[in-house]
């Protein structure tokens, strides 16, 4: 794979060891039984959300995972030890997929829909899902004993462990989404509004993977998601927009940047509001915030004329900024801020504290 927000894992849980066949042989003791211990328990394998990662790079190096195997029982009624556990550490925001070697192939490199089962979403720090539950231990000859057969020559093999082909899909857990052609100014916001410091340059697709930056304003703090720029045909996958806007899906706001010294100003943002619409997920349906950017390089009537042409356009509200000067950024942030607290008032679970109409009680 070489995306770092999909990648393709070989699983395999440890086999269970086997029972044992034996038989207590002790000086003056003539008939000491069957003493065969079971075999140890095969490991399982785990996926578990970890803090300090946000992308899916090292399973680029390290595509096989297999848990390790039980031990075979032994005499003396020894039981096998068990096999280790093996586990996945993702990034918080990762999908399991189960689609298969060649639906997923299709939806890497072609950007067909697959049909998918979404096995786990691990959306919390510190989650954890099974992922191939390791065999049982075989039983050694002991447990066959009975009144009837006092030497059984018996044991069971262990269980074989699971093998199964996975994908894993970043999708990042962000407050705020940045959309907006290449080059409309998206990382320049995110520098200039946090410790974030992506790659800007003045050429287009500077941006070719997601960053995350933190922006506070007013005593609050809340993540912001830069994606590369998209273009027109982007939900299809031209330009691998549709693995780009996966990244936007779990935002409670997204702001639309549109280039202020584009000669195509309303062009540039129906594309971006097509390409929304047409992806799905529910993008279209949040709440978006339009700004005109590079204000810098305009004067006073032209910002005017500009701001009228977008809400034209059909934009309930555009706001002015640079990036560059930081000139409106503030503006911008404290517009964006009511989103980001109504989403985390909705999704903050009730607790004895809140009132009868489930208001949350500080």
């Amino acid at each position: 794979m070489k995306f770092l927000d999909l990648c393709k894992v070989y699983i395999r849980s440890g086999s269970g060891g086997n029972g044992a066949i034996s038989f207590r042989r002790e000086k003056f003791i003539e008939y000491g039984g069957p003493d065969g211990g079971d075999g140890g328990k095969g490991g399982s394998v785990w996926a578990e959300a970890v803090d300090g990662l946000n992308t899916l790079i090292d399973f680029r190096y390290q595509q096989h995972w297999f848990a390790q195997n039980g031990q075979g029982g032994m005499g003396r009624a020894r039981t096998g030890k068990d096999g280790a556990d093996i586990v996945l550490r993702v990034p918080v925001g990762t999908e399991i997929l189960d689609l298969g070697d060649d639906l997923g192939d299709d939806m890497a490199d072609d950007g067909d829909d697959a049909e998918e089962v979404v096995l786990a979403d691990l959306t919390e720090l510190g989650q954890r899902v099974l992922l191939a539950r390791g065999g049982n231990g075989g039983w050694g000859n002991l447990q066959f004993k009975t009144a009837t057969n006092q030497a059984p020559r018996r044991a069971n093999s262990g269980q074989p462990g699971v093998e199964r082909t996975l994908w894993l899909r970043l999708k990042l857990i962000a407050d705020v989404g940045l959309v907006g052609l290449p080059n409309a100014g998206k990382s320049t916001f995110l520098a200039a509004t946090s410790n974030a410091r992506p790659k800007i340059a003045d050429y287009p697709f500077t941006t070719l993977h997601p960053n995350l930056g933190v922006v506070a304003v007013d005593n609050t703090e809340f993540v912001v998601a830069d994606i590369p720029g998209l273009i027109e045909g982007a939900h299809e996958g031209r330009g691998l927009g549709d693995l780009f806007l996966g990244h936007i899906e779990r935002c409670a706001v997204l702001l639309h940047l549109v280039d202020g010294t584009s000669g195509s100003l309303v062009e540039d943002y129906h594309t971006i509001v097509d390409e929304l619409e047409a992806y799905g997920a529910g993008l279209s349906d949040k709440p978006r915030l339009v700004a005109l950017n590079k204000i810098d390089a305009l004067d006073d009537e032209e910002r005017a004329f500009l701001r009228d042409e977008l809400r034209e356009a059909g934009a309930d509200e555009v706001l002015l900024m640079s990036g560059v000067t930081r000139e409106g950024v503030t503006e911008v942030l404290r517009a964006l801020r009511p989103h980001v607290e109504a989403r985390r008032a909705a999704d903050r679970p009730a607790t004895e504290d809140d009132g009868e109409d489930g208001a949350w009680t500080p």
